[in-house]
């Protein structure tokens, strides 16, 4: 860093160094000081603390913090003494080295500011006469009541015992349900927020929705939809408008059963002579049947084509699915044969020749097919 300097010759202010590295002000409050020191000597106490701080720029929170940072590093001291007229009047006191708070006193001491800081005599009040009138005597009575103090206020607050013996009311489980859901609704809009007491007065035509079929999942969601684009200045007039205007139809009540006959009283006849029975012998326990396994059909060998295979018959069936299905399919291709005039006997023979396999319908179908289509192009 480079540094010049000039010494300047006049209009110049001497701050201490212990003021410039001071570590416990920042700039705003070492300004000041330097700024206030350099006043003349008529200027410094005409004018308040903040009025200087004004006139170099500092403001607001920034004239607080250095104001703050000043009086507890003992750069300014303040003290509230007795003005004219019973008027407070706040004092400062700047200086350029920190001082004790004893040191301050005796500033104050020598300055004669304040009664109570030089320990003198208070100031004698005011000799003005009063306002209005002259003091005058009592006109009427002498001596106050006697359960009556001078000066004491009578009245009381009310208490709050009413509005707590309301709030601790033990409420059904339908009534604390519905309140949920009314306190609930400033979840949804922060215009219907509701109050204890509010969502209190709303409970009655709430809990008759209940009582009519419709839940409080329900409840909530027609209360909360539908609502109007601009703010609702009433929750509670508006909340109490949907209740009453949308309430459901009260349920059919149930048919009341036809009262029963009453039962025609027996005729009263003579007791019978009392028989003597005798108790027959229980049933002997049977014993516990054994489980009955389930029925598993037994391995019965297919009767079809290829080699010797096993599969499980049902109802008495003599081949496996597949090989039902290849039959079925042969038995059409036998019948699409003869539709088409061919025979399959011949065209197995060609097919042979040709290296198909002839036991295939599907081989067997597509040679008889082969063999008409060329007998039909010989014919032309």
């Amino acid at each position: 860093m480079l540094w010049h300097a000039i010494a300047p010759v006049r209009r110049y202010t001497k701050v201490s160094h212990d003021v410039m590295r001071h570590p416990r002000l920042n700039s705003d409050a070492k300004v000041l000081i330097s700024y206030v020191q350099g006043l003349p000597e008529g200027e410094q106490g005409d004018r308040a603390l903040s009025e200087h701080a004004r006139e170099v720029g500092i403001k607001g929170r920034r004239y607080q913090t250095a104001k703050e940072q000043l009086v507890v590093n003992g750069f300014v001291h303040e003290h509230k003494a007795p003005g004219a007229r019973g008027l407070w009047a706040t004092h400062q006191l700047f200086s350029n080295v920190p001082l004790s708070d004893a040191d301050a006193l005796v500033v104050w001491r020598e300055a004669g500011v304040g009664a109570d800081a030089g320990g003198g005599t208070e100031p004698a009040p005011s000799a003005q006469l009063p306002t209005v009138g002259q003091p005058r005597a009592r006109s009427v009575g002498h001596q106050l009541p006697v359960d009556e103090e001078l000066g004491e206020n009578s009245f009381r607050p009310p208490t709050q015992a009413a509005h707590s013996e309301a709030a601790s009311e033990e409420l059904s489980p339908e009534e604390v349900e519905v309140e949920r859901v009314l306190l609930s609704l400033r979840e949804c809009r922060r215009d219907l927020r509701l109050g204890v007491a509010e969502a209190r007065s709303l409970i009655a035509p709430a809990v008759e929705w209940l009582r009519r079929g419709v839940s409080g999942a329900e409840l909530r969601e027609v209360l909360s939809s539908g609502l109007p684009t601009g703010r609702v200045r009433s929750a509670v007039g508006f909340l109490r408008h949907r209740l009453v205007q949308k309430m459901p139809e009260a349920p059919a009540p149930a048919p009341v059963p036809a009262p029963a006959p009453a039962p025609v009283p027996a005729p009263v006849s003579e007791p019978a002579p009392e028989s003597v029975s005798v108790p027959e012998p229980a049933p002997p326990a049977l014993p516990d049947a054994p489980p009955v396994p389930p029925r598993v059909a037994p391995l019965v060998t297919c009767e079809g084509p290829g080699n010797e295979h096993v599969f499980r018959a049902y109802g008495g069936a003599t081949l496996c699915p597949d090989c039902q299905q290849a039959a079925a399919w042969a038995r059409w291709a036998e019948r699409r044969a003869a539709d088409l005039g061919v025979d399959l006997a011949e065209d197995a023979a060609k097919a042979v020749e040709a290296g198909r396999d002839p036991d295939g319908w599907r081989s067997r179908l597509a040679a008889a097919a082969a063999v008409a289509a060329a007998e039909g192009v010989g014919e032309q």
